[in-house]
C-alpha cells in the first residue's frame, strides 16, 4: 500500500509487531521510542524505513517528530499511539505523586500529544487514520491498576471526541482495546507474568485490519482478549 505509517513504543512488544505488519504490508514505516540503542537496532534488524527517538511525553519532542517525518515523507498516513506503561501498579492509596503523573503523562499525555501534532496534518491533507492503544482496564477494574486504567479510559473516550472533531475532514480515528497479553509489560510493571494467550501478533492485526477498511469506513473501537484470561463479569 506504502502508506507513511508511524509507530510508537515500537521497540518491542504491539509496537514491533504492529510495525512488521505494516512493513508486510509494504508500508513505508518509522518507528518511535525512548532507546536510541534500541530504536537504531531495531530498524536494522526489522528492515524498516526510519527510526526516532522520542519520549513521547515531551511535546516539542513530538513537534520534532512531525518535522522529521513531513521534510522526508511530505505527509503522514498512519499514526499508531503505542507507547506507554504500568509504572505503577499499586493501591491508589500506595501510590506516590511521580508515579501519578508519570502514568497519566505517558498514558493518556502522550497521545493527546501526537493526535493533536500529527491530526493537524492529516485534517489538512484531508486525509489520515490515527490508532491509539487503550486497554481493557478502560471498562474493567482490578485492584492496584486504578491509576493506569483511569489514563486509559480517558484514551478511549478521547478517541471517540477525536474522530467526531476529525471525520469531517477525512480523518478516521480509532481505539483497540488489549487485554492481557504475553509482552514485556508485566515485568516493567513490577508484578508477576502469567501464562497468556494472547499475543502483541494478535493486536497487530486488529490494528492493521482497522487501518485497512476503505477510506467511507471507520472501526471505532476493538477489543481483543486472550481465552486465558477470564473476567466474571464480562
Amino acid at each position: 500500500m506504502n502508506r507513511i505509517v508511524l509507530v510508537t513504543g515500537a521497540t518491542s512488544g504491539y509496537g514491533l509487531a504492529t510495525a512488521y505488519k505494516f512493513k508486510a504490508e509494504g508500508d513505508t514505516v518509522i518507528i518511535a521510542s525512548r532507546n536510541a540503542e534500541k530504536v537504531n537496532k531495531v530498524v536494522s534488524e526489522g528492515g524498516f524505513d526510519a527510526g526516532f527517538t522520542i519520549d513521547v511525553t515531551d511535546y516539542a519532542a513530538w513537534l520534532a517528530l512531525k518535522d522529521f517525518i513531513m521534510e522526508r515523507y511530505g505527509r503522514i498516513d498512519v499514526l499508531v499511539n503505542n507507547a506507554g506503561g504500568g509504572v505503577a501498579i499499586v493501591d491508589t492509596v500506595d501510590q506516590t505523586k511521580e508515579n501519578i503523573d508519570k502514568a497519566i503523562a505517558l498514558n493518556l499525555n502522550s497521545v493527546i500529544y501526537g493526535s493533536s501534532i500529527f491530526g493537524t496534518v492529516m485534517k489538512e491533507q484531508k486525509d489520515g487514520m490515527i490508532i491509539n492503544i487503550s486497554s481493557v482496564c478502560a471498562r474493567h477494574c482490578w485492584p492496584g491498576w486504578s491509576v493506569y486504567a483511569s489514563a486509559k479510559a480517558a484514551v478511549l473516550n478521547f478517541t471517540k471526541g477525536l474522530y467526531v472533531e476529525l471525520q469531517p475532514h477525512g480523518v478516521r480515528a480509532t481505539c483497540v482495546i488489549p487485554a492481557a497479553a504475553a509482552t514485556a509489560f508485566q515485568s516493567s510493571a513490577g508484578i508477576a507474568d502469567e501464562n497468556q494467550t494472547l499475543y502483541p501478533e494478535h493486536i497487530a492485526d486488529a490494528v492493521v485490519y482497522a487501518a485497512n477498511q476503505p477510506k467511507g469506513v471507520v472501526v471505532e473501537e476493538v477489543t481483543v482478549w486472550g481465552t486465558s484470561q477470564q473476567v466474571q463479569p464480562l
